[in-house]
């Protein structure tokens, strides 16, 4: 991701000109020690599993991204051109860190990891998303899951 003195006018004003969205930082509901926590990961980077259509512009839709997925049925239709996509082709984990996650189910440190986990195209306006995060909300509830990793992009 470019720092923002890195863009050219005049794109950086108009950058630094957009309303940032506040939310309030009070967790809704008190999750369980971590070692006994089921865990999702949920994506801004616009990953998808390959056989899944690609993110439009502004998208506020997610894609499910089955647990036992393999990293090379993994792709990203992100739309941005400032989105900086390298290191999601070096090593999957830096934009869906699933085997990191997996390997602290294996040793104890966190309780269960969700059967599926989720991704948005993070360059959507957050407030366009609540419809699609609430539905999120329901399918999460429904694997039991009671946190997750969110990797903003």
């Amino acid at each position: 991701m470019p720092k923002l003195s890195d863009i050219p006018e005049p794109r950086r004003s108009y950058l630094a000109s957009l309303d940032c969205p506040e939310f309030e930082s009070t967790p809704w509901v008190k999750s369980p020690d971590l070692k006994d926590a089921r865990i999702s990961i949920i994506s801004s980077a616009g990953i998808h599993v390959q056989s899944d259509p690609d993110f439009e512009k502004k998208s506020a839709d997610y894609r499910v991204i089955p647990g036992d997925v393999k990293g090379g049925d993994i792709v990203m239709s992100h739309i941005s051109p400032n989105f900086d996509r390298t290191g999601f082709f070096q090593d999957i984990n830096v934009t869906f860190p699933i085997d990191r996650l997996n390997e602290l189910a294996e040793d104890g440190v966190v309780g269960s990891v969700g059967n599926n986990h989720y991704s948005f195209m993070g360059a959507t306006d957050p407030r366009d998303m609540e419809q699609k995060a609430r539905k999120l909300a329901t399918l999460l509830k429904e694997d039991s899951v009671d946190a997750v990793i969110l990797v903003p992009v």
